[in-house]
């Protein structure tokens, strides 16, 4: 299932990039949503910035989900970011992925200069690999997805407003 969301900073693309590339307030934003047993970490890796979020958090889907993935589900995201663009863009290569479960997300994360603040989109596909069921269960994982997107950004934007 196709999935796009774009949200707004009211900061320009590298504060929210540092942001994005802090490991402590990944941990604090992921924790703030429910998450347990968090953990982010930064490294260089030549030409890209790769952040990894691990977090354990509870599986906000129907109860006939839950007979399938248990109480809570834990998350690996992957985040490769490239340098800055000429035009001041930022863009990842992002990969989530529930672990124990059919279910992942691929696609790609932009930042865009956008007036005195920056465009946040997140597009790509989600799958749920599970036959007669998995195309009816994308549209809720989209929306999960979507969600802990959105918090992260309110997260990112009273951050940075302090």
């Amino acid at each position: 299932m196709k999935m796009k969301e774009t949200f707004q900073y009211p900061s320009g693309v590298e504060p929210v990039f540092a942001l994005i590339a802090d490991e402590k307030f990944r941990v604090k934003a992921a924790e703030a949503t429910g998450g347990l047993d968090v953990s982010a970490t930064v490294a260089d890796e030549g030409r890209a910035t790769v952040v990894t979020l691990s977090r354990t958090q509870p599986a906000d889907v129907p109860d006939f989900i839950k007979k399938f993935v248990g109480e809570t589900v834990t998350v690996k995201q992957v985040e490769k970011w490239r340098p800055p663009a000429a035009d001041g863009s930022r863009t990842a290569d992002l990969r989530m992925k529930v672990a124990g479960q059919p279910a992942e997300f691929n696609g790609t994360a932009t930042l865009k200069p956008r007036g005195d603040g920056a465009d946040f989109t997140v597009q790509g596909d989600v799958k749920v690999s599970v036959p007669f069921v998995g195309k009816k269960i994308e549209p809720l994982i989209a929306k999960a997805i979507a969600a802990s997107i959105r918090h992260d950004v309110h997260a990112g934007v009273k951050q940075l407003g302090s």
